[in-house]
């Protein structure tokens, strides 16, 4: 059995939080493996700290700056952990060399991972393992934990594991409550996608704010990114409701002790979404341009809202799609429904 694993997950926040799924499956299976993942310095956070990873080796690389010198660089360094074995949840190119390069003797991928194409990367690997299903109809998180299944021949399904909390991010979040007024809930928003097809009318998030507020004794803060934190303040300013905008002021694990704290978190699908996830706390999400089908926080106390428009899930630029400038798969998600839903959350 193999002993020491490198895998690549070159992904966003969102997907390596779902790949840890996969790995906790490994975990349960092969306790004893030590298992290394390989990420971009953005997401470290989330899997630095994993109790199902054992080591991270971070990654960071620009297409036409100082490629060369970092490729070979990382070749070195994986030659020098001695793998048996590794896994591909990317299926990039990068990655795939520098394991073919570095000689790992077992180099595993899937013939599909993030879409339908076929790739010449495959051509890397020693062993490639056939993901058979419907990629826009299967949780992305089984589609990773089908790859350990199939190359494993084992069984089982596990969920997303995130990276422990601190003292030192209990001490962050602390700081930041102590701005919030004394109320009875707490509601943190996450109001704005990565791209434009994922964000909710920021009019339809303030009529929900609103009422929520005009009906419960709420506080209401806003997370994200640092470039969030703009749009965040545009939110509040149509909201006309004291928010706190906490975007650009946490760690990735500061924000899992958020939402340890919080009492429901309305959002959009993002990777803080899928952070939120692995804590339990309640959770209403808006779907746009991409599928809950695929994208569902895997959580029993989350619920998701998608007009499931025929165009959706789609790949378009927002100037591309048909309905511009009011897609209908964010306009047709009715605030109603969503203050529906948290009256429900806070009645019950």
């Amino acid at each position: 059995m193999y002993k020491n694993i490198l895998i690549n997950a070159m992904v966003n926040l969102g997907d390596v939080v779902l790949t840890t799924s996969a790995i906790s499956l490994i975990k349960k299976n092969f306790p004893l493996t030590k298992i290394t993942l390989m990420v971009k310095s953005v997401v470290a956070d989330a899997v630095k700290n994993n109790p199902v990873i054992d080591d991270v080796i971070i990654f960071d690389y620009k297409a036409k700056k100082n490629s060369l010198s970092k490729m070979i660089a990382m070749v070195n360094e994986i030659k020098r952990r001695n793998f048996d074995l590794s896994i591909s949840f990317d299926r990039k190119l990068r990655p795939a060399l520098l394991t073919y390069i570095a000689g790992i003797p077992k180099r595993v991928g899937p013939s599909k991972v993030f879409d339908n194409n076929k790739s010449r990367v495959t051509w890397l690997y020693t062993d490639v393992v056939n993901i058979d299903h419907d990629l826009n109809k299967t949780l992305q998180a089984e589609t990773y934990q089908e790859i350990v299944r199939k190359f494993f021949e084992i069984d089982g399904h596990t969920k997303p594991v995130f990276a422990n909390i601190l003292p030192e991010n209990r001490s962050n979040v602390d700081k930041l409550f102590s701005r919030l007024p004394k109320s009875k809930f707490k509601i943190a928003l996450c109001v704005k996608g990565t791209f434009p097809l994922k964000t909710w009318p920021k009019e339809y998030f303030a009529e929900v704010i609103k009422k929520i507020a005009t009906d419960y004794d709420v506080a209401f803060y806003i997370i994200g990114a640092p470039n969030d934190r703009s749009y965040a303040d545009e939110v509040i300013a149509e909201s006309q409701i004291k928010i706190e905008n906490f975007c650009g002021e946490t760690s990735l694990v500061d924000l899992a002790e958020i939402f340890l704290r919080t009492d429901l978190l309305i959002g959009v699908d993002t990777g803080a979404t899928h952070i939120a996830a692995t804590t339990g706390v309640k959770m209403i999400t808006i779907y746009g341009c991409t599928s809950p089908n695929r994208w569902h926080p895997i959580n029993d106390n989350a619920i998701v809202f998608t007009s499931k428009e025929n165009c959706c899930p789609c790949s378009f630029k927002v100037e591309q799609c048909p309905s511009y400038p009011k897609p209908n798969c964010l306009y047709n998600v009715k605030p109603e429904e969503v203050i529906t839903a948290c009256r429900n959350f806070f009645d019950n």
